[in-house]
């Protein structure tokens, strides 16, 4: 069964102050390690990397699998929506941050898996800090259960079908959904978690990128090593 990944990538990145997409990460841009891993996860079959022509004209890629490109939109789910439009025909559908450039192939693998048994996938992580309710004013005011809490994370993976039956819903009712999970959620289709046990946070501020670039260097020592 065919899987499309849909790359998003076309946020501005105001807060970073320049664009944190193609910032240097050990060796290559942040969305080129987003790609990489996509390339070389064997069940996806073709990549939609939603973006502008100046950040898709600095990726490499072979003629592996197809890769293309499509414009954004001015909110995360109006460029979901569009890379589901642009993709080939495709059984599932694979959402990714390209922010989150620690994703590794087996984790991909791992969630198209999941989606496959239950129609609908994302890698997560179980809250473990503490959490506090806080006034208006900034102060704690009780402890929030972490029972039963988790992180969102990326890949989203779910049948093309649903996926795109979740967005027309989002977009006939203007629902203000962050994810894909929150999409599939408007039309009663619950997301099977998948526990990650490697990092993959989203590169927000500058201070992500020098962790991250501490992790990725590690990691390739390991793998150098094996």
């Amino acid at each position: 069964m065919s899987c499309v990944a849909i790359i998003v990538a076309a946020g501005r990145g105001r807060r970073m102050g320049f664009d944190k997409l193609l910032a240097p990460l050990a060796g290559k841009s942040v969305l080129q390690w987003s790609l990489d891993a996509f390339l070389a996860a064997d069940s996806v079959t073709s990549i939609v990397v939603v973006t502008d022509e100046e950040r898709f004209a600095s990726l490499q890629f072979s003629d592996q699998k197809p890769v293309l490109r499509i414009d954004g939109g001015q909110e995360r789910y109006l460029s979901v929506v569009a890379g589901c439009h642009a993709a080939p025909k495709s059984t599932y559908a694979a959402i990714h941050d390209g922010a989150r450039p620690l994703i590794r192939p087996e984790q991909i693998e791992a969630c198209i898996d999941a989606a496959r048994d239950s129609g609908a996938a994302t890698l997560a992580r179980p809250v473990t800090e503490t959490l506090k309710k806080a006034s208006p004013d900034g102060f704690t005011r009780s402890s929030v259960s972490r029972e039963n809490l988790w992180y969102m994370e990326t890949p989203q993976v779910f049948r093309m079908l649903t996926l795109t039956r979740a967005y027309d819903t989002v977009l006939s009712r203007r629902l203000p959904v962050t994810d894909d999970v929150s999409a599939a959620e408007a039309i009663g289709i619950p997301t099977k978690l998948v526990s990650n046990p490697h990092p993959n946070p989203k590169i927000t501020h500058p201070a992500d990128l020098p962790l991250a670039e501490s992790i990725l260097r590690s990691r390739l020592a390991e793998e150098a090593d094996a």
